[in-house]
Parts: structure tokens; C-alpha cells; sequence
């Protein structure tokens, strides 16, 4: 019998570019007509399909990867290093003929942020006829990776984002969304997310985004004011009211990737896990649960896809049957174990491995929420 499919991933998938800039600092990479010695390039799949999908592989999830290419180097590229990994992963990905591949050439210098130069390319096009809701069906979690840079799904406030989140829980999925932030001077920053996220989170399970994400979102206002500082200004009641800001807007499980702060859960009550059906939680266990736990220490390479990382670790805790506190730690886990590397899924271990080391005692990080006492509420 066909192992049964645990996640299929869909959303945005490139090509990463990564060259090791060595003692290269920001400051350098402004000065004009200066010709800077790199060291070899990392080249890698790239985006939330690639950068979950892998990270769900790497840890033992039966997944499957639901997304488009360009017909061309790139895509081929694309194609070849997943299949390198695993052709089952390609089983349902498809090639758009006539469209170029989307790449991302992602630049980390010395002691600063990352940049990213990107390529929209087929993803610029893709939308609900894209999905076959019929392979949905056959998973138990539907993940949809970069919606903000997914710009047909958005248009008219999300119409096509929502109408997918319909018909996967109309096939019985659980549904899962993530994001990346919007750069405020493109046509994703100045969308109406608040507009979008209501049309569409009635349908969605899980929703777990980065704080600044989701603060660019929905409270604009203390995202601008406490830009380049966001960490230093949150308290247990500020997530806990802002998680359940988004449990009235329909999600069951909530909660906020923290960076070096770790991940804050929130969950609805036990009514609503009945959409849940399909993940046979123990929902006694996740119904009302609050969960803090702080991040791992980690000796930090590069930060490309920690945020997707740590996401897949959350979604393996849940179809293994984890409780929320350990899918949590789990989720903290597979995030400090994607930094040690500087591309986006190679630092990822196995679910044993991980657990292991874990178990041996791993420290966690100093930083630390004010005001909390972890438990349920």
C-alpha cells in the first residue's frame, strides 16, 4: 500500500544563488566600480516549496512538492537537484512552456542583513489553476508557501488566495499558510493585507509567520515604530492578545516565529479542532494551549530559510502526534539546526538527530520573553 502523502507544499519556488562573501561587509557592497573577491558559489532550490518541502524530507515527512517551473536552464536546474534528493518530491510539479525560471541571488555579507536580488519569473503567473485539488486530497496538510510574492493570488484583495484555501478544506485538508515580508515599495507592500487575511484565514489551520511579517500586516502602526527593534518591545500579553486577534479571524493553531526570542503558540478551543479531523490530534492536548519556548543556541552561518525550517519542524510535530509543547521545541530545534549552514536546507538534520541532541541537553538562547510562565492557559 501507497505510504499516505503527510504535507504537500505549493506556493514559490526559485533557484538560489549564494556566494560566500567571506569578509565582505555591507559597507563595501555600496561602494561603486570596486571589484570584490568572493569564494564559491552555493547553488541550491530556493522558496518556501523547496526550503519547507526539503526540510520536511530531511526529517522523515512523506511530502510531496505542488508548484511550477520555467521552462528553461533554470527550471531544469530546479527539477534536477529535487529529483537529485528524492524523484518522488517531483512527482506533481509541472513546467510552464514559454516561461523563464524564477531565481534569487542572495547576498549575506559580513555582520550584516541579508539582501536578496529576485526573479519573479513563472511565479509572477501562478494561481488557483496551478493546484490540482485532487492531490490535495490525498494529503493531510496543504501548505502554501509566499503568497506576498505570489502576486496573482492577491490581486483584488486575495480573491484567488482565498478561493484556494476553500477548496482545500473543501477536499478535507488541513491548511497551513506562511509568508515572507512584503518590501513596502512593491505592489505586495502596499496591498490591503488586512483585506486579504480576512478573506482568506477563515480557511486556514495553521498560520504561524514571523512576527514582523505579520506586524507589517495587520498592526502597521507598531511596525513602523518599532522598526529595526521589534523583539525588544514584545510582552506575553502583546503576543497573546495579537494571537488572538488572529484566532477570531478563523485560524485554529496561531502563533509567531520570534528569530533569536524562539516561537509563541496560541490555539483555539476544542470546538474548533473538529476541522482538524484529518491530523487525529490529541486535542485536549492543543485545544487553549499557550506555548513560549526560547530559541537553541546555534553557531550562526547563515540565516536562508529558518523561518521555513523551523515551520517544517512545527508540521512534522503535528502529524507525529506531538504535543504543542514539543511540536514548539521541535519547530526551535530544526530552526537553530538550519543556521549552521548557509544555504537554506543542508544545516537540517533528521528527526532522530535532532530529537537527540535535544534530549542531550541543547542550551537555549539568553534572550527571553518578559512577563511569561509557559503552560496552558
Amino acid at each position: 500500500m501507497t505510504q499516505p502523502i503527510d504535507i504537500i507544499v505549493t506556493g514559490h519556488i526559485c533557484l538560489d544563488l549564494i556566494p560566500a562573501l567571506g569578509a565582505i561587509t555591507p559597507e563595501m557592497l555600496a561602494l561603486p566600480g570596486r571589484l570584490l573577491e568572493t569564494g564559491p558559489m552555493s547553488v541550491s532550490t530556493g522558496g518556501a516549496v523547496s526550503n519547507t518541502g526539503l526540510a520536511l524530507h530531511r526529517l522523515g515527512a512523506n511530502v510531496r512538492l505542488l508548484a511550477t517551473v520555467g521552462d528553461d536552464l533554470i527550471g531544469r536546474v530546479i527539477i534536477a537537484f529535487l529529483k537529485d534528493r528524492d524523484p518522488a518530491l517531483t512527482e506533481f510539479m509541472h513546467v510552464k512552456p514559454n516561461q523563464p525560471g524564477s531565481y534569487s541571488v542572495v547576498l549575506s555579507p559580513k555582520n550584516g542583513d541579508r539582501t536578496f536580488l529576485h526573479c519573479p519569473a513563472n511565479n509572477s503567473t501562478f494561481s488557483t489553476e496551478d493546484i490540482d485539488f485532487e492531490v490535495v486530497a490525498q494529503g493531510k496538510i496543504f501548505h502554501l508557501g509566499y503568497p506576498t510574492i505570489l502576486p496573482r493570488l492577491i490581486e483584488n484583495d486575495g480573491d484567488a488566495l482565498a478561493a484556494i484555501y476553500q477548496q482545500a478544506k473543501a477536499v478535507g485538508a488541513a491548511t497551513s499558510l506562511d509568508m515572507t515580508l512584503p518590501d513596502p515599495a512593491s505592489p505586495s507592500g502596499r496591498a490591503d493585507w488586512k483585506a486579504i487575511l480576512a478573506k482568506t484565514l477563515p480557511y486556514v489551520d495553521i498560520f504561524l509567520p514571523s512576527i514582523e511579517e505579520i506586524l507589517f500586516m495587520l498592526r502597521r502602526d507598531d511596525y513602523e515604530r518599532w522598526h529595526g527593534n521589534v523583539l525588544s518591545h514584545l510582552t506575553r500579553a502583546y503576543l497573546r492578545d495579537f494571537a488572538d486577534e488572529l484566532l477570531v479571524m478563523g485560524v485554529v493553531i496561531a502563533g509567531f516565529k520570534l528569530g533569536e526570542m524562539g516561537i509563541y503558540l496560541r490555539n483555539a478551543e476544542s470546538a474548533k479542532f473538529d476541522r482538524l479531523a484529518r491530523l487525529g490530534l490529541n486535542v485536549p492536548q492543543w485545544a487553549d494551549a499557550e506555548v513560549y519556548l526560547p530559541a537553541f543556541q546555534a553557531e550562526v552561518v547563515g540565516t536562508t530559510g529558518a523561518g521555513d525550517s523551523a515551520y517544517a519542524g512545527f508540521l512534522v510535530g503535528i502529524v507525529r502526534g506531538m504535543s504543542p509543547e514539543n511540536a514548539v521545541r521541535l519547530a526551535c530545534g530544526v530552526g537553530a539546526c538550519n543556521v549552521e549552514a548557509p544555504d537554506a536546507t543542508s544545516g537540517v538534520q533528521s528527526l532522530e538527530a535532532t530529537e537527540a541532541r535535544i534530549h542531550a541537553g541543547w542550551p537555549t538562547r539568553t534572550e527571553r520573553l518578559p512577563d511569561f510562565r509557559r503552560g496552558r492557559t
